[in-house]
């Protein structure tokens, strides 16, 4: 797997996560605090995420950081 194909499974996650919660992006991103072009950026393997970040984010999401970073071929 390389980096790519890593943040496309990653953003997939945050967005099936984010959809389970019904939260729209705009939604996520205020509670993160950060732009709604970023969360979008996440979930379509653009952006990269540092592992604080990534803990909020679950944190946000009431799931499990292992939630977020479960990869399946």
């Amino acid at each position: 797997m390389d980096k790519q194909e890593l943040l496309k499974k990653f953003g997939k996650n945050v967005k099936i996560e984010r959809i389970k919660k019904d939260l729209t992006q705009e939604q996520l991103s205020a509670i993160l605090d950060v732009n709604q072009n970023y969360i979008a950026c996440i979930e379509c393997g653009r952006q990269n995420m540092s592992l604080g970040k990534i803990l909020e984010l679950a944190n946000a999401l009431n799931v499990d950081i292992e939630e977020l970073l479960k990869f399946k071929n």
